[in-house]
């Protein structure tokens, strides 16, 4: 049924009845033309019967079926909706005159001047006063509700007619006669609303019998239109009755409003629920893109946590270049990743505010919050890695110097033992001369200085052993069997070397003979000998050096070796001055030598040539350590170079830092120019990339040439990487801002000469240029605004409600974009929950519940499923089965309630 009679405030009223009244100064005489006449019975009557039938009732004759009233109270309760006064069931004609005063008194009470209409004509039958009657039933409760763009009644159902069927051709609608003979009017107003009831463009101007039987007879079958008029009367009318049109047309009107309102309303509830589509999309892309982030942290931090060593340092070095393609090749994305799901997180927030919908949170564990802290668990876990691998091959380069180191010395070792066992226990004194014995016995004495002298040898070899154990080497256990099997033959020869002694000195008395001077010539060969082994390991000892100071000690610790070079060589002519003296007696006495000093195996032959390869080791040695001088003094040229490249960087990383913080504070014009000169900005700071790699690859080299400490600069290849990512992250949530500001800003209706007064507010009292306001001076904030919060007290009034607002937390801080959501939600408005119940209502035809079948019909698919799936039974007194809860659904989609 449709509801011609809403309430009207006293405004419309008043331009009705100003309207109605220039209606009722109608051309009466004109009511008597016999065709306007019998145009308006049958208009009229038909308008009447449309709702008499919803009655159960009808009219055959307009004059004589209203004259006892009963009939015409009946129709103005049907249309209006109301209880009129009980009516007289007497016959006379006072009880008909009653009602029908009855009848007029309710139209007067409608805000409706009657002129010239009393209850005694109606009751005598007067067809011309019940004519007009009607019409004014008609004008109030069908025609004055319409209004295009506060116009009045007839020029508002005269606009709508122009703008529905202004696209058809034929068509030129300007008045309520005319314009409507042919019957394209009709058809296109049908075919406007409902193009599945007309084939429009199988009608013809020339034949509008045709059409306007069309359009009666299809308004008549499906859009429940009774046809009120016949073609013929209108085609052979001049000018049709405009009564009869207008009555005629504001069916039509009244019919398809109804499908307009649904429209609206689907129109509204398709914008919803296009919102919530859009923000339930971003909030699944958002935890997937956590989820995968969270887990290749997941992934990453065993493997940077893994401290399995090595065994040697090309394995150490391998593992660095796995880190170092992991920092320069899988990291980088995921740097971007992160920073664009903050981004994301952003804007899917602000959508939200916008929307009037809660704020997104997601899933436990998947918080910006939760991934910026594994972030800093796995940047803590990569420093530790990378701290690692540095001493590991530090660890590794120790071990093998010292096991080289080892194994020289214990070679050595081993080539003076071999055969010392098999000497120490020959009897060769039992058949020796006195002379041979006591040359046994000082032979011996001279090899006790030698053991002595080799003492000191194999503590240093068991020194170092025990230091490749306490470091862990990986091949300890053949050192250690190396060693012990050294120091157990050292114990050996400590005992023979005694029980050789022993033995030799029992049969000493009975030997008397020496040569004191081959005794002399052994005591200062032996150890002289010694000095010429130790320099010559010296000489060839293996060294490692990390800086220049290291080198120059070595360098002059040689140097000092050098200048004691000179007293040696008088040592060892000394030495061959005693063999040569040894000659020169024997010679000048005439005694026979065996050729070998009998007190010790060195020859002077043998102490020439040690002394010739010692003093070819000497520039050998001088050269390899010219040769680490220089690659010392490369290093520090790398040193330098990075040092320059990364002070260069730090200082320009930092300028840059300081600079965006202004910036961001400081940003005039449009906050599209805003937009367009942070983005220019962070295209130039990317456009500095080149250094940042230049750097990196003199990190690179300084890693290859595994230089550990760098004097001349106080940055780190790390601190620089966090500081360039802090930089391009911080643009990024700068622009992010900006772009945020432009969505509330066309979101919310701000002008943009609003949202300069809040930034300048918002700067003015930012004293610390912080980005966000404390409590006093976010209070300042508002008074200047012309908020009254200045006399709030803390806890109670105006001021705490908007704290509660901008800061949820509690933090005491409020940050630009808070402000900014605040002060536009307090300008500018928003859908609600109310309104999308009022929409739903609309579409269930006042019920208090939708069927499935009706938001298929009144929905898009896709979005009439989306509601189908989350609406709620309805378990209402007045609900049947299928019926679904629009409200609870309505609500939740704000917040208000759980689905």
């Amino acid at each position: 049924m449709v509801d011609y009679h809403a309430a009207n405030n006293q405004s419309s009223a008043g331009g009705a009845q100003t309207y109605m009244e220039q209606e009722n100064d109608w051309d009466r005489d004109l009511l008597l033309d016999p065709a306007w006449e019998k145009q308006q019975r049958k208009t009229f009557t038909a308008w009447c019967n449309s709702h008499l039938r919803k009655a159960g009732t009808q009219i055959e004759n307009i004059e004589e079926d209203f004259r006892d009233g009963l009939k015409l109270m009946l129709l103005l309760e049907v249309i209006s909706g109301e209880r009129l006064p009980k009516p007289e069931r007497g016959k006379m004609r006072v009880h008909k005159i009653n009602n029908v005063n009855k009848a007029l008194d309710f139209i007067a009470s409608k805000g409706v001047k009657l002129v010239s209409i009393g209850a005694e004509e109606i009751v005598d039958g007067n067809a011309k006063m019940t004519l007009g009657m009607i019409w004014t039933i008609i004008l109030r409760f069908a025609i004055q509700d319409i209004s295009v763009e506060e116009t009045s009644a007839k020029e508002g159902l005269l606009l709508w007619c122009q703008r529905k069927t202004a696209p058809y051709k034929n068509v030129n609608v300007q008045n309520f006669h005319i314009s409507w003979k042919d019957g394209l009017a009709f058809n296109a107003l049908i075919h406007r609303h409902r193009p599945d009831l007309i084939d429009y463009d199988s009608l013809r101007k020339d034949d509008p019998v045709t059409n306007l039987n069309n359009a009666f007879e299809v308004a008549e079958k499906h859009l429940d239109i009774p046809k009120m008029l016949d073609a013929e009367d209108i085609v052979g009318t001049l000018r049709p009755d405009e009564k009869a049109i207008m009555t005629y047309v504001s069916c039509f009107y009244h019919a398809f409003s109804g499908a307009q309102k649904a429209e609206t309303a689907a129109n509204r509830i398709c914008k919803v629920l296009a919102v919530n589509q859009e923000n339930e999309q971003m909030m699944e892309d958002y935890e997937k893109l956590a989820s995968d982030l969270l887990e290749w942290i997941r992934r990453t931090i065993p493997w940077l946590e893994n401290r399995t060593q090595e065994k040697t340092v090309n394995d150490m070095q391998a593992k660095q270049e796995d880190f170092r393609d992991y920092r320069c090749v899988h990291k980088p994305p995921k740097v971007q990743e992160k920073c664009q799901l903050e981004i994301s997180f952003n804007t899917l927030q602000t959508k939200l505010r916008l929307s009037n919908r809660p704020a997104f949170m997601p899933s436990e564990g998947r918080m910006v919050s939760d991934i910026n802290g594994a972030w800093h668990t796995l940047e803590g876990a990569e420093k530790g890695y990378e701290e690692w691998i540095l001493s590991e091959i530090r660890r590794l380069e120790r071990l093998e110097h010292l096991a080289e180191k080892f194994h020289q010395k214990a070679a050595i070792h081993e080539s003076w033992t071999d055969g010392k066992e098999t000497m120490l226990t020959q009897k060769d004194y039992e058949t020796s001369t006195l002379s041979e014995v006591k040359a046994l016995l000082r032979k011996h004495e001279a090899f006790e200085s030698d053991l002595a002298a080799h003492q000191d040898r194999v503590e240093q070899i068991a020194a170092i052993a025990q230091e490749l154990n306490e470091l862990d080497y990986y091949d300890s256990a053949s050192v250690n069997t190396r060693c012990q099997k050294i120091c157990d033959q050292w114990d050996v020869l400590g005992a023979l070397t005694q029980s050789r002694k022993e033995s030799l000195e029992r049969t000493e008395k009975q030997l008397e003979s020496i040569d004191e001077l081959y005794l002399e010539y052994a005591k200062r060969a032996a150890p002289f000998n010694n000095w010429m082994e130790g320099a010559m390991e010296d000489l060839q000892d293996m060294f490692i050096v990390h800086n220049i100071e290291e080198i120059q000690g070595l360098i002059t610790a040689h140097e000092q070796f050098k200048s004691t070079l000179s007293e040696a060589n008088k040592e060892r002519e000394a030495i061959q001055s005693i063999q040569a003296e040894v000659q020169k007696i024997a010679q000048s006495n005439g005694i026979k030598l065996s050729g070998a000093n009998p007190y010790t195996t060195i020859t002077p032959e043998s102490i020439d040539n040690k002394w010739e390869k010692a003093m070819a080791m000497v520039p050998l040695r001088d050269n390899a350590l010219q040769e680490e001088l220089n690659r010392q003094n490369s290093n520090d040229t790398l040193r330098a170079k990075f040092a320059t490249q990364a002070n260069t960087v730090g200082a320009y990383i930092q300028d840059k830092m300081e600079e965006i913080g202004r910036i961001s504070i400081e940003m005039n014009g449009t906050l599209e120019d805003q937009l367009t000169s942070l983005k220019e900005y962070q295209k130039n700071i990317m456009s500095y990339m080149p250094e940042i790699n230049k750097l990196e690859s003199f990190h690179q080299l300084i890693q290859e040439a595994l230089i550990f400490d760098n004097q001349y600069t106080s940055y780190t290849m790390e601190h620089l990487r966090v500081g360039w990512e802090q930089l391009l992250t911080t643009i990024a949530r700068t622009i992010n801002e900006v772009e945020n500001q432009i969505l509330t800003r066309d979101a919310k209706g701000i002008s943009q000469e609003q949202l300069y007064e809040y930034r300048a507010s918002f700067n003015h009292f930012d004293k610390d240029h912080s980005g966000a306001l404390m409590a006093e001076e976010f209070k300042a904030c508002l008074i200047s605004l012309g908020y009254d919060v200045e006399n709030d007290k803390q806890g109670d009034g105006e001021f705490s409600r908007i704290m509660g607002i901008v800061d949820p937390n509690g933090s005491g801080a409020v940050t630009f974009q808070a402000f900014i959501d605040f002060m536009s939600t307090e300008t500018t408005d928003t859908d609600t929950a109310d309104q999308v119940i009022a929409s739903f209502k609309i579409l269930a035809a006042d019920k208090n519940y939708i069927t499935a079948e009706e938001l298929r019909r009144e929905l898009p698919p896709d979005q009439a499923e989306y509601c189908i799936a989350r609406m709620a039974p309805y378990t209402g007194h007045d609900a049947v089965p299928g019926a679904l809860d629009y409200m609870s659904f309505s609500t939740a989609l704000y917040g208000e309630s759980d689905l």
